[in-house]
């Protein structure tokens, strides 16, 4: 089988990488698509989606392949794997990242972080960025920056048509509007399109623990512990315990 103009990865039931390129973060979902395409680029994308339309294919799009109910992966349809996409561009001047639509959380903190930079994301690093931001996305800094959504700037999507476009508060906001939500109902009721690559905007963060310490448990030995927890005290933020095992939950 072949998609006119696609450079990327073509893995069907024949293959021997079949079964491991199908298999999503929820091990009971057991689903056999007709075709993984797995890309390369935005072009690949495009050429995936105009040939499922074209065969009148059904179309999942997996991104980190992390949803509970296995929306990445269906039966006897086509599959947009953007798991080679992974690449994460960050702006510090700006405050922003470019993310590619196959990226996981880690691979952002990893970027980000080297500049002191964080912005909302999952509460596990394995977690897929298109497929959190798009749901909504809640995290450990979601009280203060708002969720994942909310820090979206721009998306580069590819149409139901296999166009390339553009969508932010200036360009298609109608198209935006969906992406961030719609009513409520936007995203859920019809995919509006593949998101290849977002835009997101971040804040300043010191610490290097992922996007933020809340949430963290750590673990020191007898005094220790005070020393490790007064900064947290002196900061405002809560600090409870448990003195039995020396744990401190902040």
């Amino acid at each position: 089988m072949e998609i006119d103009g696609f450079r990327g990865r073509l893995i069907t039931a024949d293959h021997a990488d079949y079964d491991t390129a199908r298999a999503v973060w929820n091990g009971a979902v057991d689903r056999r698509p007709r075709l993984i395409a797995r890309c390369s680029g935005t072009a690949d994308v495009a050429a995936a989606v105009r040939f499922a339309r074209d065969h009148d294919v059904e179309i999942a799009v997996r991104g980190g392949g992390h949803n509970v109910a296995g929306t990445a992966v269906g039966d006897d349809g086509i599959v947009i794997d953007l798991s080679a996409m992974r690449a994460v561009c960050v702006d510090p001047a700006g405050r922003t990242a470019r993310v590619q639509g196959g990226a996981l959380w880690g691979d952002v903190d990893h970027e980000t972080q080297t500049h002191g930079l964080a912005t909302t994301g999952g509460i596990v690093g394995h977690t897929g960025v298109a497929g959190l931001t798009l749901g909504g996305g809640i995290g450990f800094l979601m009280r203060k920056h708002g969720l994942a959504v909310d820090n979206l700037l721009a998306a580069e999507v590819v149409t139901a048509e296999g166009s390339i476009v553009r969508a932010s508060a200036d360009e298609h906001p109608d198209l935006f509007w969906a992406l961030r939500g719609g009513s409520g109902h936007a995203v859920r009721a019809g995919n509006p399109g593949s998101c290849r690559e977002r835009r997101i905007q971040c804040v300043e963060h010191l610490h290097a623990s992922q996007r933020s310490m809340d949430g963290w448990l750590l673990r020191h030995p007898g005094a220790a512990r005070e020393g490790a927890c007064r900064p947290f005290r002196s900061s405002g933020q809560g600090v409870r315990g448990r003195d039995d095992q020396g744990d401190r939950s902040l």
